[in-house]
């Protein structure tokens, strides 16, 4: 994993050659360098929890989302929208039962974030983003970028718009 510990450089997407999105580094939120990342933000798993989720369905995961020192500020002031800088991670796992616990309870009650299926960032930036939302989308998948189309990404996050098209509030 590439180590970058500039605190003012931010994930942002780029189209490459081939139409597949890529993360690319920024040194602000609206001027983008020409390195290309081939990873995630180095720290983002000390960025401080804004929530959990269990998400059903064809997804059942759990769910932890974490917010960087602008996102993190934003949620608490309650200030809306997102300043630019802002990246909210979602790391997603199995919703699996915990056998161990189970035993312990005597019947099936406790549930635990199995394996990793994937991790996904929002990048606020309101010039460069401007046709989905402000927000930039980025996915991994075992660590490695994968392909995600922005636009539909945007599009399910249009029913709230309210709220600066992010799902998750913040949970003191």
């Amino acid at each position: 994993m590439n180590k970058i510990n500039k605190p003012a450089l931010l994930l942002a997407l780029s189209l490459n050659l081939a139409g597949a999105i890529q993360p690319v580094l920024a040194q602000d939120a609206s001027t983008h360098a020409a390195a290309i990342a081939d990873a995630m933000p180095a720290g983002y798993r000390d960025w401080k929890l804004v929530s959990v989720a269990h998400e059903e369905g064809n997804l059942n995961d759990i769910r932890a989302i974490l917010g960087n020192d602008i996102a993190i500020e934003a949620y608490r002031s309650g200030k809306l929208p997102f300043p630019d800088g802002a990246i909210i991670a979602r790391i997603a796992w199995q919703y699996v039962p915990s056998e161990e616990n189970n035993k312990a309870f005597g019947r099936e009650q406790s549930f635990i974030a199995g394996q990793p299926t994937n991790v996904q960032f929002m990048i606020k930036n309101s010039k460069a983003y401007a046709s989905t939302g402000g927000w930039g989308y980025v996915q991994f998948n075992g660590g490695k970028p994968a392909h995600m189309d922005a636009h539909a990404c945007y599009a399910c996050h249009v029913p709230v718009e309210q709220r600066d098209f992010v799902f998750t509030r913040y949970s003191p």
